[in-house]
C-alpha cells in the first residue's frame, strides 16, 4: 500500500524574512510514518520545513513543505502520480495568512524586508486554505484520517468537532488531543466509536494496524 502522511507545521510568510507559524515538531507524524513502513507500506511523508524532530524516516520518501498551498500542490502531485490508499493529515497547519501589513500612519508595507524603523505595525490576517477540506476531491478512494488539537473547552466539545470534521471533510477518522481532551489521545470513527490511546507511539503503532485490518491485510485490531 502507498499512504502519505504529512508532519510538522506549515508557515506563511510576513515578508521574505519573517514568518508565523505553528508549536509542531513533527514526531508523531514520523513515528507514524515509520510505523506505517514497518507494516509493509510505502510512505511518502511530507514535512514541514520548521519541523524540529530529530527523528529521522527509516524508510520511504521524505520531501519537505512550507505554506499550506505549497503542501496542497504537492498532495495533488502525489495523487496523480500514485494509487495512494490512505493519507493521515497530522501536519499543524495554519489557519491565518497575512493579507496586508500597515504601519502607525496606515500607510500599507510590502518591502522584502520591512524596517524596524517602521515602528509599530498591524497585521491583517485572512484564512489560509483549509487543506483538509480538499482531501477527498483530491483521493477520493483513499482512506483519510484528520488530526484535532483543541484546547478550549471540555471533552465533549472537542468530541464534537471531531465528529463535525468527519462530516464536512468526509474523512473516514479523526485523532483527537490537546488541553480539551486530556491526557494521551482519542481515535475516532464513525458513527461514534472512539478509542484511546497513552502516548504518541501507541497512536502510530494502533493506526499502522488499523490500516491493516482496514485494508484486509491485518488482523483485528484488540
Amino acid at each position: 500500500m502507498k499512504v502519505i502522511v504529512t508532519t510538522g507545521p506549515s508557515y506563511e510568510p510576513i515578508d521574505e524574512v519573517r514568518r508565523i507559524t505553528n508549536f509542531s515538531t513533527g514526531e508523531l507524524g514520523l513515528l507514524l510514518a515509520n510505523a506505517l513502513a514497518h507494516a509493509g507500506c510505502e510512505v511518502f511523508c511530507l514535512k514541514g520545513a520548521y519541523a524540529t524532530s530529530s527523528i529521522s524516516l527509516a524508510k520511504g520518501h521524505l520531501a519537505g513543505f512550507t505554506t499550506n498551498d505549497d503542501l496542497h500542490e504537492k498532495l495533488v502531485r502525489l495523487a496523480a502520480g500514485h494509487d495512494i490508499a490512505a493519507l493521515f493529515h497530522v501536519a499543524a497547519l495554519c489557519d491565518y495568512k497575512v493579507s496586508h501589513i500597515e504601519d502607525e500612519r496606515g500607510a500599507r508595507q510590502s518591502a522584502a524586508k520591512i524596517e524596524s524603523r517602521a515602528g509599530a505595525l498591524t497585521l491583517a490576517l485572512e484564512p489560509a486554505r483549509k487543506v483538509i477540506s480538499g482531501l477527498r476531491e483530491i483521493f477520493p478512494k483513499s482512506t483519510l484520517v484528520g488530526w484535532k488539537h483543541e484546547l478550549n473547552a471540555s471533552r465533549a466539545d472537542a468530541l464534537a468537532k471531531v465528529w463535525r470534521q468527519i462530516r464536512e471533510c468526509r474523512t473516514d477518522a479523526c485523532v483527537v488531543n490537546g488541553r480539551a481532551w486530556g491526557e494521551g489521545f482519542g481515535f475516532c470513527t464513525p458513527p461514534d466509536s472512539v478509542r484511546e490511546l497513552a502516548e504518541k507511539q501507541a497512536v502510530a503503532e494502533y493506526l499502522a494496524g488499523w490500516l491493516r485490518e482496514r485494508s484486509g491485510k491485518g488482523p483485528p485490531q484488540k
